[in-house]
């Protein structure tokens, strides 16, 4: 029998070797099922976004997965729709199914429904997401449907109160019932610009057809989340001064009110003289004012002070509609009856503020010609923010204006 003397060295090197060995073989085992090298040669897939105007009729969008490389046996995938801000049966027909790329392609299309419509919305969006794939791996498996809107009509209900076009003892001295094609430009101007009007809010304000424009015999006040002169937001803010100022009388308005977390329509006027004396100086009648985030209450409120003063003196009231109703719903008509030394706030004929010249104790600039103010802004030191909860575009719709002395 030989016998071999091995000193603690020489096997200290042998177990390293036997270990290193038993190292590699581990890595080239394949323990997960498709290996570390399968995976590498495994074909990849993607899938596209697709963005097209709606149009005026049902159309398809087509989604394309790509792979990485061809495979020699079938690639399949499944996949659904999923909504993002487009609804399934109102804007596309929710889909799924498997997708099989053959023996030697490397791409397949998926094929989704979209409903057309003819009312002006916002571009809307939908996922298609691919999930088990066979033969593949996933590296984008989310591809977005933008649906671009290219409708110009309001969907407005035409339901709501109104006020007769007389009443006793007093003439209609001048109203916009805003039919024709187009802003009435001997009634109406804009504003525009994003200093934040000072209240920090949060809109460029443009003379864009896209934020105002006449629909069907309305006044349309638009505001959008979009890119615009620097800000997130755009809209119209549209007055009559050097066209139309008043001193008493009764005032309707009859408007569809939006809403939302941020949304901030008025319907207001500012002193005539404003130019020269400045805010609050001029005086300011807020005939209806809301935030978003409280759409079933309005607000009506007088401000003053005298010039060079930072902030104003206010008096106001609010009325607030029942159940679940909201000024969003259908149309209202929001009132003041002006008398001298006196100011009543309606709404639907509904008395629910006064002020009296006896609550203004210096200064009362309310028996002067006042002008008309509509716009929506978003954002700003009252409603606050938008949030994810805030849907775009908001309107404000206004049917008429008419003004009795």
């Amino acid at each position: 029998m030989l016998c071999f003397r091995i000193n603690n060295n020489t096997l200290k090197n042998i177990i390293s070797f036997f270990a290193l060995l038993l190292l590699f073989a581990s890595c080239d085992e394949d323990t997960t099922g498709g290996g570390g090298d399968q995976n590498i040669d495994t074909p990849k897939l993607s899938i596209s976004s697709v963005t097209l105007f709606e149009g005026n009729a049902d159309q398809v969008f087509t989604f394309t997965v790509n792979a990485s490389k061809t495979s020699d046996s079938p690639i399949s995938v499944d996949y659904n729709t999923e909504e993002v801000s487009a609804g399934i049966d109102d804007d596309f027909i929710a889909t799924s199914g498997t997708l099989t790329i053959p023996v030697g392609e490397t791409r397949g299309t998926i094929e989704v429904t979209i409903i057309a419509d003819e009312w002006r919305e916002g571009d809307d969006q939908f996922k298609v997401v691919l999930s088990n794939p066979v033969g593949a791996t996933i590296t984008n498996g989310e591809g977005i449907g933008t649906i671009r809107n290219d409708d110009e009509m309001v969907q407005v209900a035409e339901d709501g109160y109104s006020t007769p076009l007389s009443y006793p003892g007093l003439t209609l001295t001048w109203n916009d019932e805003f039919e024709g094609n187009s802003i009435n430009t001997d009634n109406w101007c804009h504003e525009m610009g994003n200093h934040g009007w000072g209240n920090n809010e949060l809109q460029n304000y443009t003379d864009s057809a896209q934020n105002s424009f006449i629909d069907d015999g309305k006044l349309v006040i638009e505001a959008r989340e979009e890119s615009s002169g620097g800000s997130s937001y755009s809209s119209a803010r549209m007055i009559t001064l050097n066209k139309h100022a008043f001193a008493h009388g009764r005032i309707d308005i009859r408007a569809i009110i939006p809403e939302g977390q941020g949304v901030w329509p008025a319907l207001w006027m500012l002193g005539d003289n404003f130019p020269e004396v400045g805010w609050p100086n001029c005086g300011e009648i807020d005939i209806m004012e809301l935030v978003g985030h409280e759409p079933h209450k309005v607000h009506g409120t007088a401000h003053w002070g005298p010039q060079g003063q930072s902030f104003s003196n206010n008096h106001g009231g609010d009325f607030s509609l029942t159940g679940s109703a909201k000024f969003s719903d259908e149309f209202n008509v929001f009132s003041i009856i002006w008398t001298p030394g006196r100011i009543e706030y309606l709404v639907n004929d509904n008395r629910y503020f006064t002020l009296n010249q006896s609550d203004v104790s210096i200064n009362y600039p309310f028996d002067l010609e006042f002008f008309f103010i509509f716009n929506v802004a978003v954002g700003g030191n009252w409603p606050g923010s938008p949030d994810n909860t805030t849907q775009f575009p908001q309107r404000m719709v206004v049917d008429y204006i008419r003004v009795f002395q």
